[in-house]
């Protein structure tokens, strides 16, 4: 009697394990419960080869079907991605575009359907950021170094493209931290904190198609003060900062250009985000310095919520219409991440080096444009899908590193190869 009753206390138990774990794994879940929502004033006629993205944030297990179909998802939160290629009619003619959408941390637990805002995606015969060099290095004795940060673009098209009057633009926000701004702007609007932009009168500074410049913050060479560093002397442009601190001076490379300053948050110099959290973006502000300072400041409120209590804060910085921006790509870590910072139509997903806050294995290395194919002339043709997570390769030997054969880490372990793109070996 008692072997009898045990066994059935453990059948019991089995079947109720068995029983929540099926309840708790996995369930299909009908896309075409997701509401798509359009833009607004957009004449849209035909949607076609609509696809639907779930990136699971906790196995990173990424499935992609039709939308309208079912998918067996795991319950949890999800980051969820919508594309599709559109007609649209302006002022009569039939346009071609893609459509797109995304959210960030959706609680997927059953077949409730939640809303997907789409943009019709930025889409411009212009520059494109190729890399971006923000983590720095480390000297021998293991501590950082700041200065030999840079931005690549790069010329994507076939034909000659002129650099003058290009901004470098760094966001206000950081994809680790998400508050209400109010007035809320964020669907048309990048706020930013640092401006600068490439000096000419229009024809100046061309760029052949398949070749790059490179902005940077130092244009020396570092060796001189770091020997695992690089050199920078010849750099195409570099940011400079007339720093109002005594203690904190910035350095004015004798052999590389000056970008114009227009506006930058710190009163001594500007450095790119050295772990990631902000995001970067290419524009053509297509007014003066002094009208675009006059007339686009944004002042915004939130309310920043502490252990100690709710503050009311107040902050002022400088907005950049998205109709402006030509490129844009967010940045960020996996286990600090909100939320991403530009939209959509700009940039639907988000790349990274390091993935926690604080990474040491984050220093040389930089994010580097995929490359999709080389044509009869040897150009290389990068991918541009408007998306990151797609479009990069994450963790990359830098371009510069790679080409002058400079350190790789703190012990001073030299770049061994060069790639086109961090991944894809050069043939030489």
């Amino acid at each position: 009697m008692k072997r009898h009753v045990i066994f059935l206390m453990i059948l019991a138990t089995i079947l109720a394990f068995t029983s929540c774990k099926k309840d708790n794994v996995n369930f299909v879940f009908p896309t075409g419960n997701i509401r798509i929502i359009l833009p607004e004033n957009a004449n849209i006629t035909a949607r076609n080869n609509q696809t639907v993205k779930f990136t699971n944030r906790t196995t990173n297990e990424v499935k992609t079907v039709s939308y309208g179909d079912e998918v067996e998802l795991t319950k949890g939160l999800y980051d969820c991605d919508y594309t599709a290629e559109v007609e649209y009619i302006v002022d009569g003619v039939t346009c071609n575009a893609m459509l797109s959408g995304s959210v960030s941390s959706v609680n997927i637990i059953d077949e409730t359907g939640f809303p997907i805002t789409t943009y019709l995606m930025v889409s411009c015969n212009d520059f494109i950021i190729e890399e971006i060099f923000f983590t720095g290095t480390l000297r021998p004795s293991g501590t950082t170094y700041n200065g030999d940060s840079y931005i690549k673009l790069y010329n994507n098209t076939d034909k000659v493209l002129y650099a003058d009057g290009v901004a470098i633009l760094e966001s206000e926000f950081t994809s680790t931290t998400k508050y209400d701004y109010t007035p809320d702007i964020q669907a048309t609007t990048m706020t930013v904190e640092a401006i600068y932009v490439i000096p000419g009168s229009g024809t100046e500074h061309p760029v052949q198609p398949g070749e790059s410049i490179v902005i940077c913050d130092v244009g020396i060479d570092h060796r001189d003060a770091n020997p695992n560093s690089f050199d920078l002397s010849h750099a195409d442009f570099e940011w400079y900062d007339e720093s109002t601190s005594p203690q904190n001076l910035d350095i004015d490379g004798a052999t590389v250009p000056n970008m114009d300053k227009w506006y930058c948050y710190t009163a001594s110099y500007w450095i790119l985000h050295n772990r990631g959290f902000r995001s970067y973006a290419i524009a053509r502000i297509p007014i003066a310095k002094e009208a675009y300072l006059q007339s686009y400041s944004y002042t915004y409120n939130y309310t920043m919520h502490l252990a100690a209590g709710d503050f009311d804060m107040q902050r002022t910085a400088y907005q950049i219409p998205n109709e402006w921006i030509i490129d844009g790509v967010n940045c960020s870590v996996e286990a600090e991440r909100k939320w991403n910072i530009l939209p959509p139509n700009i940039d639907a997903g988000w790349t990274h080096c390091g993935t926690i806050d604080h990474d040491q294995t984050r220093y040389f290395k930089s994010v580097r444009r995929k490359m999709l194919s080389l044509t009869s002339d040897g150009r290389r043709v990068l991918k541009d899908t408007n998306n990151s997570t797609d479009d990069f390769n994450t963790e990359c030997v830098p371009s510069l590193i790679e080409q002058q054969g400079t350190a790789t880490d703190a012990n001073g372990t030299p770049a061994n190869g060069v790639t086109y793109d961090g991944i894809t070996p050069m043939n030489n």
